[in-house]
């Protein structure tokens, strides 16, 4: 098991875009190996790459008991019909709060391997899969938020006891690198 420490809000690498897979290598399985070992070890229902400081398109997922993961996904299509509930983040521990997102999405991409997947998802697994990918663009769930529910979540963060901590400063990654 390799249970890698998660990045916290405040991160950097957790708002910039991460970097397309090209290489579907050992490093790959290796690496969604890691964020599946965190994923389970926080728990959380789900890890993108950039959480543990990997700028790789690649997250995992743990809902209700189904594990996954997709490599380089593109979300295909949301539905119109929403879903209300609260969302928290393993980046931004101790927080959870309502935040509207689709009740139904598809995101193609890869397996570990490199062999094509669709995910055909909705309610909990929808919202996993919409969170992580937002990761992979660089957007928090805090920037989905209204007004008032974003003002109130921000007002936790910089309350919590793990704000302003450094962030962990590394030079070479275990993993990668996976961009062209």
């Amino acid at each position: 098991m390799s249970v890698t420490p998660i990045r916290l809000f405040g991160d950097p690498i957790l708002r910039t875009k991460a970097e397309l897979v090209v290489d579907f290598d050992n490093e790959l399985r290796k690496l969604v190996s890691d964020l599946t070992d965190t994923m389970l070890a926080a728990p959380g229902a789900g890890l993108a790459a950039p959480q543990i400081g990997v700028s790789a398109r690649v997250f995992t997922y743990n809902i209700d008991g189904e594990i996954g993961h997709m490599v380089n996904p593109v979300i295909e299509q949301v539905s119109d019909e929403t879903q209300d509930g609260n969302e928290g983040c393993l980046s931004i521990p101790g927080i959870s709060v309502p935040c509207i997102r689709p009740m139904r999405t598809r995101a193609v991409g890869f397996n570990q391997y490199g062999e094509p997947i669709v995910v055909d998802a909705e309610q909990t697994l929808a919202r996993a899969v919409l969170h992580e990918v937002d990761h992979l663009d660089g957007v928090l769930f805090v920037d989905r938020l209204d007004g008032p529910t974003r003002k109130a979540a921000m007002k936790a963060i910089r309350e919590s006891e793990w704000a302003n901590q450094p962030i962990p400063r590394v030079k070479v990654s275990p993993h990668g690198p996976f961009g062209a």
